[in-house]
């Protein structure tokens, strides 16, 4: 796909030509655009995306436990879960999903023959992804966990 291709739908405007309607990435308070936007440590942005890996964690086949897990870190968090979809891999028990929230989104990809899992939770507003991490380490309890993270969209510096 070429770069404008995904610009389409955005104000007709292409990145060598922003037009008047293009998305500059300057939001203002007036314009009412900022309702979910986090506040934190003098900057303002969309949300707060964790990395987290997992090593040598456990029942990382185990689907049921999968979905509790998730439905409890969406939970924990403060967010609101739109759906969930997790899908169980064969041979290796392996499982692949996302819980689509209000507020963005957690996905997971596991590999239990290695005891590895890699979640991936992306969340703005009042939600507290750290509290979604939390929950999943207690469940999976892995000896060795990393978390990593980005803030998305900083737009400003308060």
């Amino acid at each position: 796909m070429r770069a404008e291709a995904a610009w389409v739908g955005r104000g007709n405007a292409v990145p060598h030509d922003p037009g008047p309607r293009a998305n500059t990435g300057t939001f203002t308070p007036e314009e009412g655009r900022l309702d979910h936007f986090i506040h934190r440590d003098g900057m303002v942005f969309a949300g707060t995306h964790l990395i987290v890996d997992f090593f040598d964690a456990q029942e990382l086949d185990n689907l049921e436990l999968m979905e509790t897990a998730m439905r409890r870190a969406v939970k924990v968090s403060g967010a609101t879960l739109l759906h969930i979809h997790l899908h169980h891999f064969t041979p290796n028990g392996g499982i692949s999903g996302v819980a689509v929230l209000a507020e963005s989104h957690i996905s997971v990809h596991t590999w239990p023959e290695c005891g590895y899992a890699a979640f991936d939770i992306f969340m703005c507003g009042d939600a507290k992804p750290e509290l979604g991490v939390e929950a999943l380490r207690k469940t999976f309890a892995p000896k060795r966990h990393e978390v990593a993270e980005h803030r998305r969209g900083v737009i400003d510096d308060a």
